[in-house]
């Protein structure tokens, strides 16, 4: 099975809904939410929905984005929605189903993408099904769909989806199924963990992601994936959504190398934390936070690296999976789970330019992070999430125009989106590659010193730069301090 043909030539961007843009259209915009600019918290809600999504679609196109990827959107009690309480509804607070529907259609007048977020490992403590064994205890027909002990679905013990203090000390040392009575993910009370091995919690689930490819989504972003370990789940999945749209995108959130489900029968590609990683280690080198970087737990490997080690690391990578997975990766720098490529890096934006112009020349699909392409920074969780400044003042419009820069530089080169990778050179603080596609090359090459240097490419007649200002001399192509160069 292949994956789909569009993810070859899409920018992504991801959202999350909460703290991108809040519209005046959302009747629920005037229920009382924190303050826009306010610093961002763990529990608080700042009102952004879909309506203020499908307003900034024009930035979107403008910036040069041709596939959104959202956070969660479904009924939920917590501003990032990853505590689904009903999976056929788009929460209130985002506008409901009507949103949902509106911000499709204005997106695929404009060739937008919407991928959604979906959480299929855990639910919430609001989930229909959860409540109905809470009140009804081993009476309930939804007893299986849970993890739930045996002395408290029988009354033999008190119970409940809010622990005492007593039972919260003791998840620190002990499993939530004895602690509290449920296993929650993660030892998380707020998020009981479906048992998948249940046919109907399958069916259940299967038919959700059926639901939403039918009212037109483009794909999926699995939430926590491996969590559910059952490479027959994952495979039926891909059989459901594809049956309905062969061209659907399914995108797993697996952070380390993922070759199980990456063999053609489950995920099209994962999140590939492992570029993240790389980028940080070579283009933000002496200028790493590793306290803050530290703070992402899932993100491996962050060390100072020179040109060489990367360019072996870059290999690695592209060489893991099938040719055709490699291309339909989410090649990113940052998300919602990680501090701010920007604040990884100490505030360094020529680390964040250069991390920008290798995620834009690489095989496999870029996604920027809102706000990144601003000079939105931001340390762990909630600081990673602030609102969107839309007051253009408070903009890094250098920023702004080079994200643009590469964007259009990958729209408008075939090379860059499709063509074969070659490794060109690898030393110090100096790295090159080539690009081809139909017999042309385009090369790439970054320099990441304090002091300009000269780099042998093989160059044709009459080279043409793409991007960067370089001094070209027959094929002695001398790349400025802390800058990259494309040239054709």
């Amino acid at each position: 099975m292949s994956t789909p043909k569009w993810v070859k030539d899409a920018i992504f961007y991801q959202i999350f809904p909460d703290r991108f843009a809040k519209s005046d259209r959302n009747p629920a915009g005037k229920l009382p939410f924190e303050e826009w600019d306010s610093a961002p918290t763990h529990h608080g809600f700042k009102g952004g929905d879909l309506y203020g999504v499908i307003e900034k679609l024009d930035y979107l196109q403008e910036l040069g984005i041709n596939a959104i990827y959202l956070n969660p959107i479904f009924a939920s009690a917590s501003n990032h929605r990853y505590h689904t309480y009903d999976y056929y509804n788009v929460d209130p607070l985002l506008g409901g189903n009507e949103a949902l529907k509106k911000l499709l259609k204005e997106a695929h007048k404009r060739d937008i993408r919407i991928v959604l977020d979906g959480v299929f490992n855990h639910a919430s403590r609001g989930f229909w099904q959860f409540n109905h064994v809470l009140e009804t205890g081993a009476a309930s027909p939804y007893r299986d769909w849970f993890f739930f002990d045996e002395e408290r679905l029988n009354g033999h013990k008190h119970w409940g989806a809010f622990p005492s203090a007593q039972e919260n000390k003791a998840l620190q040392h002990e499993d939530s199924l004895t602690a509290i009575g449920y296993r929650g993910w993660w030892n998380l009370p707020a998020l009981p963990k479906f048992n998948t091995n249940t046919p109907s919690v399958r069916e259940f689930l299967f038919d959700v992601a059926e639901y939403w490819i039918k009212l037109g989504i483009d794909g999926w972003r699995l939430d926590v994936p491996g969590e559910i370990d059952d490479d027959e789940f994952w495979r039926e999945f891909r059989r459901r959504v594809r049956a309905i749209n062969p061209d659907a995108y399914i995108v797993g959130e697996i952070w380390h190398e993922a070759q199980r489900w990456l063999q053609g029968d489950q995920f099209d590609a994962v999140m590939n934390y492992l570029v993240t990683s790389a980028s940080l280690s070579f283009f933000a080198a002496d200028h790493l936070n590793m306290h803050t970087i530290q703070q992402a737990g899932g993100l491996k490997g962050v060390r100072p690296m020179h040109a060489h080690d990367f360019a072996n690391e870059v290999d690695r990578i592209l060489n893991l999976y099938p040719t055709d997975i490699t291309y339909a990766q989410l090649n990113l720098l940052d998300s919602h789970d990680m501090p701010r490529f920007l604040s990884c890096a100490n505030g360094d934006k020529d680390a964040l330019k250069l991390a920008w112009l290798f995620l834009f020349t690489i095989p496999g699909a870029p996604c920027i992070y809102y706000g990144d392409e601003i000079g939105v920074d931001g340390g762990h969780d909630p600081e990673c999430r602030k609102s969107f400044p839309w007051q253009k003042s408070k903009w890094d419009k250098d920023l702004l125009d080079f994200a643009k820069a590469c964007i259009k530089i990958r729209t408008d080169h075939a090379a860059l989106r499709k063509g074969s990778y070659r490794r060109l050179f690898a030393d110090g603080s100096v790295m090159a590659y080539a690009r081809t596609h139909k017999d042309e090359d385009t090369f790439i090459a970054f320099n990441v010193s304090t002091e300009e240097h000269t780099v042998e490419l093989p160059l044709g007649s009459k080279p043409r730069v793409l991007l960067g200002k370089p001094k070209i001399s027959g094929n002695q192509v001398t790349i400025p301090p802390r800058s990259g160069v494309v040239i054709k």
